[in-house]
């Protein structure tokens, strides 16, 4: 049952981003530049995102399982660091560099596109490298 669900979710949502435009690298670059002619239409679409989140969240929080009986691991830290903030402005410039997120590259990657294969190979290795320095960093800590 679960592996229906989450092919269910995921289906839902590459759908949605389709259909949104999220998975257009071009229509994204176009919201991002604020300085050229902007397209605000995909600040609806996060608009809309934000406000089904936040539901979902509330829900989450009064519960201790999902529907499935699945354990729930919601974020329990409210620190804003330094790690988050460099994390989080890679993460910007890497979206308004290639115009891809994640979700958006991985469907993207599934509709054939050459560019999405290079930014989720990139996106991969950055995984792969953080991986290697938490490790790091953590044989280091307990030595």
């Amino acid at each position: 049952m679960y592996v229906f669900t989450a092919f269910a979710a995921g289906l839902v949502f590459g759908v949605g981003l389709i259909l949104s435009g999220m998975a257009n690298p071009a229509k994204v670059l176009g919201f991002l530049d604020l300085a050229g002619k902007w397209d605000p239409s995909l600040a609806f679409v996060m608009a809309g995102a934000i406000a089904v989140g936040l539901v979902a969240f509330q829900t989450a929080s009064r519960r201790k399982a999902s529907l499935l009986g699945a354990e729930f691991r919601l974020p329990v830290s409210r620190v804003i660091d330094r790690r988050l903030v460099v994390g989080g402005v890679l993460f910007g410039i890497g979206w308004g560099v290639a115009g891809f997120c994640p979700g958006p590259a991985i469907v993207s990657l599934g509709a054939g596109q050459m560019k999405a294969l290079v930014f989720v190979a990139a996106m991969v290795a950055g995984m792969l490298l953080f991986e290697f320095f938490e490790r790091a960093k953590r044989r280091r800590a307990s030595s």
